[in-house]
């Protein structure tokens, strides 16, 4: 089972782009608290790289800024590239569901919708793709 659930900070604002077939993708970094205080009593943190897919990253690059609270549902998954005759890895987040823990307007976009199709329904979860199968 590959699952992973986090709760954290943006560290900056997520990375938009899209594919040559026109997908969007988006890159961002997770500050997650750790559980646990160190020797001096601080509580140490982990900065998790994630990427999200499709409508989702689109919201979450138009809504989120740095800061903004999410939660983060998804997957690790690792990679490997050679770069100058060095082989580098990577692991990191592959987002199937984030949350927005926070009230609207605190850390959101200076986008906002400006029509119905970008608008989320009343008591809808922000985020969430409208391809859901009921």
């Amino acid at each position: 089972m590959n699952n992973v659930a986090l709760v954290g900070r943006l560290t900056r604002d997520p990375e938009l782009r899209f594919t040559a077939s026109g997908q969007a993708v988006a890159n961002f970094t997770i500050a997650v608290n750790r559980t646990f205080t160190n020797q001096q009593g601080e509580r140490e943190v982990d900065f998790i790289n994630c990427v999200v897919w499709r409508k989702q990253a689109e919201n979450l690059a138009n809504y989120q800024r740095k800061g903004a609270l999410i939660g983060v549902n998804g997957r690790l998954q690792t990679s490997s590239y050679e770069k100058d005759g060095m082989r580098f890895y990577k692991t990191e987040v592959s987002a199937e569901l984030i949350h927005f823990l926070e009230p609207k307007n605190k850390y959101s976009g200076s986008k906002q919708p400006n029509d119905r199709e970008t608008q989320e329904p009343p008591g809808a979860a922000p985020g969430v793709d409208d391809d859901l199968p009921f």
